[in-house]
């Protein structure tokens, strides 16, 4: 095993422990071709994350990610294609990427159902996404003049 592979435990762990805010940055929710990494910390101040947040232009899709150990997805929120996955089949939009262990991050699987509760807000789906993985302490993200 690698230094970013984890067992399923340790990523299942790490995905449901609670995160905070790392500090009293303002961050900006990017404009359509942007992106920012904001950094995360467990409740217990023993681990580090990073919720990045990229907004494509050309596609005008929206992706949510939470890392773990600064290189492992443990989930990602897409809405930029269908994903197929490793056995073949074809995962729709929006779907989930979740770690699993000996594949990172290429498996996806629908969305669970009430995770999301407008899927056509990129605000507020960004809400759903936190609240789902357990940030008990928000980063202050600032809704951007097009957002």
């Amino acid at each position: 095993m690698t230094e970013s592979e984890l067992t399923q435990v340790e990523a299942d762990t790490l995905l449901h422990m609670e995160k905070v805010s790392q500090d009293n940055v303002t961050w900006l929710f990017p404009d359509l071709g942007g992106a920012i990494e904001v950094p995360l910390i467990s409740g217990n101040q023993r681990e580090a994350f990073s919720l990045d947040i990229s907004r494509r232009r050309i596609a005008l899709t929206t992706k949510y990610q939470m890392r773990g150990r600064q290189v492992v997805v443990l989930a990602r929120l897409d809405f930029a294609s269908p994903h197929r996955n490793p056995d073949g089949v074809e995962i729709g939009i929006p779907h989930l990427h979740l770690y699993r262990e000996g594949f990172g991050d290429k498996w996806a699987f629908p969305v669970p159902q009430g995770m999301l509760s407008n899927q056509d807000d990129a605000w507020q789906c960004l809400q759903d996404f936190m609240r789902h993985y357990n940030v008990t302490v928000a980063p202050n993200i600032r809704k951007g003049l097009f957002t």
